[in-house]
């Protein structure tokens, strides 16, 4: 792969050219910034920008005022590629908070295809496609119980998403008996290279049993079917030795910093 040139598309396709994720979404660019703007309910921030040492700190406080004006609480998606260099640390001295720092992964959907061909669930567990109200609320049960967060905003969002334009999303979830055990979704940007693997997470006492690379490999054929070229994730450390193995490559770092949320 080479890793620069991809690098660029997804910049380009996802970040300079990105489209709303939702119908209640919308894209708005300024000269140095492309930001998206949503309901209460969505997803509201600052997908890139183009500044230098001159005119981020201005940047940063117009956005700060913009979505402050809109009553929303905001996140501004750092990269480690983005300039100028300390763009972080001007972002926390704005009164960002940063989460914790998270590994942009890129595959060719057609290795990852390859490398998951023998990925099968574990003995009496099912993979099901959620693509209703009682499937997304399995996905919600399951991000709820591992992530440790209110899923409220999920389900609206993956609702809404369906209803709107159910191509763009496929959410899975495993079932052991009536127990939703793990569950993944792949967010499929049209007419972009990209689909985007998100949201994968598996109860305590189920992993270590190949569910996630299972989940991948559902995903995968999936975006293939979609006609899209490569797969992304923005990875943390335990997802990443596993993405490794299933032909991700490490491009650069994405680190989410929140304001007023």
């Amino acid at each position: 792969m080479d890793h620069a040139a991809v690098l660029a598309h997804y910049d380009r396709d996802l970040r300079k050219d990105a489209r709303p994720d939702g119908p209640d979404a919308r894209i708005e660019r300024t000269a140095s910034v492309v930001r998206q703007v949503a309901g209460a309910h969505g997803w509201n921030g600052v997908l890139w920008s183009g500044l230098d040492a001159a005119d981020a700190d201005a940047a940063i406080a117009g956005q700060i005022e913009h979505y402050t004006a809109l009553g929303r609480a905001f996140e501004w998606k750092l990269h480690g590629h983005d300039l100028p260099a300390d763009l972080g640390s001007r972002l926390v001295a704005a009164g960002f908070t940063p989460e914790p720092e998270e590994t942009l992964m890129v595959a060719e959907t057609a290795e990852v295809i390859a490398l998951t061909a023998d990925a099968e669930p574990p003995e009496g567990v099912r993979v099901l496609r959620a693509d209703g109200a009682a499937g997304v609320e399995r996905v919600v049960e399951v991000h709820e119980k591992v992530f440790g967060a209110d899923g409220g905003g999920l389900r609206h969002r993956l609702l809404t998403r369906l209803a709107a334009d159910p191509g763009s999303l496929v959410a899975v979830v495993a079932l052991a008996g009536d127990e939703a055990v793990s569950a993944a979704r792949l967010e499929a940007v049209t007419g972009t290279r990209f689909a985007g693997l998100w949201g994968g997470g598996t109860l305590e006492h189920w992993r270590g049993r190949g569910l996630y690379r299972t989940l991948v490999a559902h995903r995968a054929r999936a975006a293939a079917a979609r006609g899209h070229r490569y797969l992304q994730v923005d990875a943390l450390p335990m997802s990443r030795r596993v993405l490794e193995r299933l032909g991700f490559h490490a491009l650069t770092t994405t680190t989410p910093h929140l304001y007023g949320a």
